[in-house]
């Protein structure tokens, strides 16, 4: 309940506040998302109970949307030729946080401070990054609804959000079955699960870094092809292989392999729609809430048929890219 009903009303709001965002109301809803994320994360510190931190959490996802999502889209539109180092260097920074996060976590327990505390360090910088945003001036007075509902019916559009929703599978949707898979399935100690865990998200980190070196050698649309090659190797060797060792080590390069299945897609979608950046934003929200239906049913797939049977439905993520993603022109 604490982590689906708040991710179900920030899905259901990011399309207003994407069409919102394409106008001269953009720094606005930015100032206000990281004042209510500062907000949320001071009455998440201070919950005594499921009702407090539900209500933390219901006013700190939107808040995320307004402030993180239009952060990102005002870096879109700060370089467009640039669109796809810049979503990379995102991802990146993304990583830092979530490699950097557990360890916040434990200092805070190892000094005394708690989780508690942490979070109300991580409050006061929220107010200060989101009045650092400066937007360029919006094109449109009004919110364009109509615009945002002819780029649902956009095929270019579409086809980047199907490969954003696709990819996806071998994301965070992977990520999520990880620990349970190398339990149940490959049959290893809780100990070593973490370990794969681990071993998943440092290699994730670094092919997020290695990424930004490719992009100044390859196009974006190539690196996606090629490493869809790899991953259509390697995943099913991880998946087939008996020895631990060895699945470590597939599980290295397939952390390496999906390093831009998020950023490219998401830097072409924005490039889908030039000038309309919020809009990218209120389309992806949309196309979120059809995606957030793919883990539960994955879920109930996995409880019929076996765990072991649904992993190999992820493989729909590098071949989805392969058949989706063009080749580049010379």
């Amino acid at each position: 309940m604490l982590l689906a009903v708040p991710s179900l009303v920030g899905s259901a709001l990011d399309p207003a506040i994407g069409v919102l965002g394409d106008t001269p109301r953009r720094r606005a809803l930015i100032v206000a998302g990281s004042v209510g994320f500062a907000a949320s994360a001071v009455l998440a510190a201070g919950a005594t109970g499921f009702g407090v931190l539900l209500a933390a959490l219901l006013l700190g996802n939107p808040s995320s949307g307004a402030f993180v999502s239009l952060a990102q889209a005002t870096l879109m539109d700060d370089a467009p030729d640039a669109r796809d180092r810049n979503m990379a260097r995102w991802t990146v920074a993304g990583s830092v946080g979530y490699v950097a996060g557990p360890v916040l976590i434990a200092a805070g327990v190892a000094t005394g401070l708690g989780w508690r505390g942490v979070l109300l360090l991580l409050a006061l910088p929220a107010i200060p990054l989101g009045l650092a945003v400066r937007p360029a001036p919006a094109g449109g007075e009004r919110a364009d609804w109509r615009g945002f509902l002819q780029a649902l019916r956009d095929r270019e559009v579409l086809r980047w959000l199907a490969l954003l929703e696709a990819a996806d599978l071998m994301l965070d949707v992977f990520h999520a079955f990880l620990a349970l898979y190398a339990v149940d399935v490959a049959g290893l100690s809780p100990v070593a699960a973490a370990l794969a865990v681990a071993v998943w998200t440092a290699a994730g980190f670094a092919g997020d870094v290695i990424l930004l070196w490719a992009l100044r050698r390859v196009d974006g649309s190539t690196y996606l092809r090629a490493t869809a090659v790899g991953a259509l190797v390697a995943y099913p060797a991880f998946l087939l292989v008996q020895s631990t060792g060895v699945k470590l080590v597939l599980l290295a390069a397939l952390g390496l392999l999906n390093s831009g299945w998020y950023a490219i897609p998401k830097a072409r979608l924005y490039a889908s729609l030039p000038g309309r950046s919020g809009t990218a934003v209120a389309v992806g929200g949309a196309a979120g809430l059809v995606g957030s239906l793919a883990p539960a049913a994955l879920g109930a797939l996995a409880g019929a048929a076996g765990l072991q049977a649904t992993m190999w439905l992820l493989l729909v993520a590098p071949v989805a890219l392969l058949l989706g993603v063009r080749r580049a022109r010379r």
